[in-house]
């Protein structure tokens, strides 16, 4: 689908949609909770959607009400799926193998496998778009050295096993994914070893190297421990609190899994809700977005610091090794104001949906923005005008549409947007925002 993007100010309010990154997680726990749990979140995008038919694959029964915001949470009942699989194996050459496809979800495929392997069984796990280029290497690595096996070493494979042993240990500095996946599959395998009669302390993950999006990993812990589990953070890593539930939870201490709080309110994004701070920063634009907490630990509210130093300061360096899904709306933000800002310590952002450096920096040099590109850096002449009446590339990826119709607005001629549809992978209702605002958005 192509989108023109034709010139004029955004103006008006907009709340912020409810946090991807939240959301993922929120489902996870409330799958292997111990009752029913009602999770208020106001966006299904198809990232959010991947999560949820993985879940319903394991067994949990997950509804969604659009009308009310809300998902219902039915979690996994381990005894029915045990009697099935013992069913199944009791039939000649029969094989019980659940189904995992996770479509275009990294975030959803980094944390199902431990998820899964902790669960226990035998698993075909797919993915389309770009997800099987993205790197599994160290986490399924760490899985097969605790019982786990795999076919291949990418999309699609085979995984079978359970889980065993409580240390794991990972590099901090490849992708917090794959910790917040270990993390996230804990409780589980605590819960499953408790009930084989296995003791031994509780799993812990240990960190070969310094950890970085750091930020990623405390929306783990946040949510975490609104499920009833506290994970103790060290220097060098990660222990699953000894107690049954925290304390919060004090008639659960018997329950070794997942605790539900009956009902969860999903954070409001401050990845998505970057967007539109930075198209506030663009001069000819006065933009309100509500529902941001700052004092949510989601790292990317730190854009609102540095759109204020953009503002102060002509040179800047931005080391974005902590927030690299702040840099398509930054990058906008940055091409319209005078100066120059420097985003460093880059370099994952090459194995996104798309390269993401190449893809801002292929954007706005066809807005005859001058960009200098490293294999780990991208920097950013900024200009007061631009001309636009070009096409820009989507690159299928939700982030580069959304920072592309940023811009086409604040161009003097029309703009075209590529692949537009691909805002669907977390904002389904980008567009229809965009318009709210007064924006000019027409599918040709």
């Amino acid at each position: 689908m192509d989108i023109k993007i034709s010139p004029g100010g955004l103006s008006g309010s907009i709340r912020a949609i409810s946090s991807k990154s939240d959301m993922h997680r929120a489902l996870i726990c409330a799958a292997f909770s111990d009752k029913s749990t009602r999770i208020s979140c106001n966006v299904l995008s198809k990232d959010i959607e991947a999560t949820a038919r993985c879940l319903r694959a394991m067994g949990a029964d997950i509804s969604h009400d659009e009308s009310r915001g809300e998902f219902i949470v039915d979690p996994v009942k381990f005894e029915a799926r045990d009697e099935r699989i013992q069913k199944a194996c009791c039939t000649a050459n029969a094989k019980e193998i659940t189904a995992l496809d996770c479509g275009e979800s990294g975030s959803t495929l980094r944390f199902i496998l431990p998820v899964a392997a902790a669960m226990g069984g035998e698993f075909y796990v797919t993915g389309e778009g770009k997800l099987p280029e993205r790197p599994l290497g160290p986490l399924m690595t760490e899985l097969s050295r605790h019982g786990i096996s795999f076919s291949a070493d990418k999309l699609p494979l085979y995984m079978k096993g359970k889980l065993t042993g409580n240390e794991f240990e990972i590099a901090g500095n490849i992708s917090s994914q794959f910790i917040t996946g270990l993390l996230l599959a804990f409780p589980i395998l605590d819960s499953e070893n408790k009930k084989a009669g296995k003791s031994g302390s509780a799993p812990e993950l240990k960190l070969t190297t310094h950890l970085e999006s750091e930020a990623y990993v405390d929306i783990s812990l946040s949510v975490m421990k609104a499920f009833g589990k506290e994970v103790e953070k060290g220097s060098g890593g990660f222990k699953l609190n000894a107690d049954a539930g925290c304390k919060a939870y004090p008639d659960h201490k018997d329950y070794k899994g997942y605790i539900s709080p009956g009902s969860y309110t999903v954070d409001g994004d401050w990845s998505n809700g970057a967007m539109w701070l930075c198209a506030d920063a663009i001069e000819g634009n006065s933009i309100e977005v509500t529902g941001l907490k700052n004092d949510s630990p989601q790292g990317d509210r730190q854009v609102t610091e540095i759109l204020q130093k953009m503002s102060t300061e002509e040179k800047l360096t931005v080391d974005v090794s902590g927030v690299p899904d702040l840099v398509p709306a930054l990058a906008a933000a940055a091409a319209l104001k005078e100066g120059c800002v420097s985003f460093i310590n880059a370099g994952r952002l090459r194995i996104k949906e798309c390269d993401r450096l190449s893809a801002i920096a292929e954007n706005l040099k066809k807005l005859s923005v001058r960009v200098e590109e490293t294999p780990d850096s991208l920097t950013v002449w900024g200009r007061p005008e631009l001309k636009g009446g070009v096409r820009l590339r989507g690159f299928n990826d939700h982030r580069m549409v959304m920072s592309a119709a940023i811009l086409g607005a604040a161009c003097r001629e029309p703009v075209v947007i590529e692949e537009a549809e691909a805002v669907s992978k977390s904002y389904p209702g980008f567009f229809e925002d965009f318009r709210k605002l007064g924006g000019k958005a027409d599918v040709i």
